[in-house]
């Protein structure tokens, strides 16, 4: 009987999201190896696509040429936190996926609806193939990949101190520009029509502004606990 409910307990659903440089990622892995969870990065997988376009040829600024060639590339994401991956086609593309080049286009062949419709569908099949709980972050996971997650968190930053963060991680990056790119993906983000960067009704907003990553995934970790708790 305990064995039944402890599993119950573990297999967990998180969600979490929100934009870039509010500590996503960091926190999403962290939570996800503090408990025992598979972890998924979602955004990993649209730069994936992202790059495999960019080096196939494909005309990103052509929303027709993206959703022709969108069901191409095969994307496998490895779902350890303490060590993700992400192939294309059986290649690593770690590192390929997070230069300049695919951070400039990422946010337009991600809108495009055949994209979004096809890593949607990829990432629910993870989800689901997660038997003992998963956290999932990215941009709308609780709002519309998976709008029944056992918990969903939102999290928010000044754009000040997102943009910090952000340079932080990439040397010699200007900071006003950094700031202003933020500012352009947010939008970009948040208005396009298909699955927008928004806050799920149901998910608690954590506002990391003020807050060291740590204490971030203090946070994340003793609300997900109280979830568990709660089953």
């Amino acid at each position: 009987m305990s064995t039944t409910v402890e599993t119950a307990r573990s297999s967990v659903i998180v969600a979490i999201d929100g934009p870039s440089g509010t500590g996503k990622s960091s926190t999403s892995k962290a939570v996800a190896a503090a408990l025992g969870l598979s972890y998924l990065d979602t955004g990993a997988q649209y730069r994936a696509i992202t790059w495999w376009m960019l080096t196939n040829g494909v005309d990103v600024s052509d929303p027709e040429q993206i959703a022709t060639a969108a069901a191409k590339p095969v994307i496998v994401s490895g779902t350890d936190p303490s060590a993700p991956t992400i192939t294309v086609d059986g290649v690593d593309a770690s590192g390929p996926i997070r230069t300049q080049e695919v951070t400039s286009k990422v946010s337009a062949v991600s809108a495009v609806p055949e994209v979004r419709n096809l890593i949607t569908a990829l990432q629910r099949s993870i989800a689901a193939a997660a038997t003992g709980g998963i956290v999932v972050e990215g941009r709308d996971i609780g709002t519309t990949v998976l709008p029944d997650a056992d918990l969903k968190i939102f999290l928010t930053a000044s754009p000040e101190a997102r943009a910090a963060r952000r340079s932080g991680e990439v040397k010699g990056s200007d900071l006003t520009a950094t700031r202003e790119a933020l500012i352009k993906r947010d939008a970009a983000d948040s208005g396009r029509k298909t699955s927008p960067l928004a806050k799920a009704d149901d998910a608690v907003e954590v506002d990391t502004t003020e807050l060291t990553l740590q204490q971030v995934i203090e946070c994340v970790v003793t609300l997900v606990e109280g979830k568990r708790v709660a089953a």
